[in-house]
């Protein structure tokens, strides 16, 4: 073979090996159109809630409600309450009362009241001093005839800073109320104070179940003879 047809020879084995390294690399690349062979599983996404667009969420718990302010239980005189001196009109006795509490006077007594509680004061003349005994035959069969479903709780003798004082405990039934009507039970102290021929009797009632122990003993105490 000569040299000019060997020549020939090589170029055209050239061509045909570019060809086909081409052809490779174009099969190489070129995608698979085909869908994989086999069963298909499908991949669920849990479905999350819509969003506004630039919407912050949060996985924190609600928030709760702020606190209302504490209420005082039905009759609790609160303990913020401004206490202010009251003096008899005579001058013969002076005792502390809740400010603001509405004020009637008639025939010797003096009540002070806010819904179902109140402070009522009276004055008698009595010859001897009250005892507990004397409570019991005279004041207790009095208080079962004028107090609506009267109960009798004690009568003891305590000391207050007047000096000895005979004290009833009871319950009762409320005056009904003038505009809804409604009548609340009671829980009542009577305090009776004695000095030379003058009783003054302190009665103080509030809605049975009232913590007011506090209150009912500033006023008690503050009780006193003028001199």
């Amino acid at each position: 073979m000569g040299p000019a047809r060997r020549m020939g020879v090589s170029v055209v084995a050239v061509a045909f090996a570019l060809a086909a390294c081409s052809s490779s690399a174009q099969k190489a690349t070129a995608p698979t159109a085909s869908a994989p062979s086999g069963p298909t599983t499908s991949l669920r996404v849990p479905p999350t809630s819509a969003t506004a667009p630039g919407t912050a969420t949060s996985t924190a718990p609600a928030s709760v409600s702020p606190a209302t302010a504490e209420l005082n239980p039905a009759g609790d005189i609160p303990d913020n309450q401004v206490f202010v001196k009251y003096t008899a009109p005579d001058g013969r006795y002076s005792v502390v009362v809740p400010e603001g509490w509405a004020r009637t006077s008639g025939g010797g007594t003096t009540v002070f009241a806010d819904h179902f509680n109140s402070i009522r004061v009276e004055v008698q003349s009595r010859g001897n001093a009250p005892t507990t005994a004397t409570a019991r035959a005279v004041d207790v069969p009095a208080l079962q005839r004028s107090a609506l479903g009267f109960t009798l709780g004690d009568v003891t003798s305590i000391s207050r800073s007047s000096g000895p004082v005979v004290l009833v405990t009871y319950r009762a039934d409320s005056t009904p109320d003038a505009v809804t009507g409604k009548s609340v039970r009671l829980d009542v102290e009577r305090y009776e104070f004695w000095r030379n021929g003058t009783q003054v009797t302190l009665t103080l009632s509030a809605p049975q179940g009232s913590d007011n122990v506090d209150p009912w003993m500033k006023v008690t105490q503050s009780f006193a003879w003028s001199a």
